[in-house]
């Protein structure tokens, strides 16, 4: 019985420390698990949150890796500007160029970011305690009163990921994921990376253990 609490514990305080969620996802129904040769991930993020991306990258490509699938990050196989002024047309030999046949993207929709003030602490006693006691009244409510609180600083990021095949060009799977003041970028990166993978190995996309096919690049 005490394993059994232990464990129940243990699962507690790791969803607690959990801060990213998929809020929904979908997958194509014609799509079966795909025997992805190579697979790039690619992260679409303003200018200034460049780490991010390379954190975001970095993780997604290897919990894929993870499962035995060759996958790499755009910072690594084209740098930063990998597809800046390319048109579809070029876009696509280069991917091809370099033996790609499905891109998982990683895209900020948006970040928000706000103070919540927190209130000062609120007496547990009764309204009426000190009714006839008028010192202790004004005491005990002027410290409540004036004790100032404080802010705390909330950052909400919204998400989105898609995989796309293209050896016949499709969107194989979409989701949406909010994460909610993450510890670090590291942290927020490897949890992201987790789950997106979790869920697309759910919905049978990839599988654990795969093993990519002998020929090919």
């Amino acid at each position: 019985m005490k394993r059994v609490i232990g464990i129940l514990l243990c699962i507690l305080l790791l969803a607690g420390c959990r801060s990213s969620y998929i809020t929904s996802s979908w997958k194509n129904k014609s799509t079966a698990t795909k025997s992805f040769t190579k697979i790039l991930v690619l992260g679409i993020v303003r200018d200034s949150d460049r780490e991010l991306q390379r954190n975001m990258e970095k993780h997604l490509a290897g919990d894929l890796a993870g499962l035995g699938y060759t996958a790499v990050t755009s910072i690594e196989e084209y740098g930063l500007k990998a597809f800046a002024g390319l048109t579809a047309k070029e876009m696509l030999a280069k991917l091809k160029s370099s033996h790609v046949n499905a891109v998982l993207t990683i895209v900020l929709l948006n970040k928000k970011m706000e103070n919540q003030f927190i209130s000062p602490r609120e007496s547990s006693r009764p309204s009426g305690y000190f009714q006839n006691l008028f010192w202790e009244y004004f005491d005990n409510t002027s410290t409540r009163v004036f004790e100032p609180g404080y802010y705390i600083g909330n950052t909400e990021y919204f998400w989105e990921s898609k995989l796309y095949g293209l050896d016949k060009p499709s969107l194989l799977y979409s989701a949406k994921t909010t994460s909610f003041n993450p510890a670090s970028t590291e942290k927020l990166a490897h949890q992201y990376g987790r789950i997106i993978v979790r869920d697309m190995t759910r919905k049978k996309l990839f599988k654990k253990g795969y093993s990519p096919p002998k020929k090919g690049f």
